[in-house]
């Protein structure tokens, strides 16, 4: 049996036994199994996506008229605004680029990131 699922196993019975008690929270997983730049990797792109979505919904445009503002397929939009995939740069920019955004490159410490990612 190898490793993963041996540790799987006793995960399965110590949630038999114990009950919600032995579920832990996500950002209790999120530091056990994910170093640290990883995790700031992930919020970055969290809330890069989020604020893609917010500038298309302030703009009151459908991912369809973005798909047109853009060059971008309205698939793409889609699975970039719900995270389920990780879009190339030029991809961000040209989605920014027509709703009248643009990156921002800022100092890490200034915006309370405190580890380089």
């Amino acid at each position: 049996m190898n490793k993963e699922l041996a540790i799987a196993k006793a995960n399965l019975e110590d949630i038999k036994e114990r009950g919600v008690e032995a579920l832990t929270s996500w950002d209790e997983i999120e530091a056990k199994y994910f170093a640290p730049e990883e995790i700031a990797a992930s919020k970055l792109r969290v809330e890069l996506m989020h604020e893609l979505a917010s500038a298309r919904h302030d703009k009151g445009i459908s991912q369809r008229k973005l798909e047109e503002l853009s060059g971008v397929k309205q698939p793409v939009i889609a699975r970039m605004e719900n995270g389920t995939n990780s879009p190339q740069l030029d991809t961000v920019l040209k989605v920014l680029g027509a709703l009248g955004k643009t990156l921002y490159i800022g100092d890490l410490q200034k915006e309370g990131v405190t580890k380089a990612l």
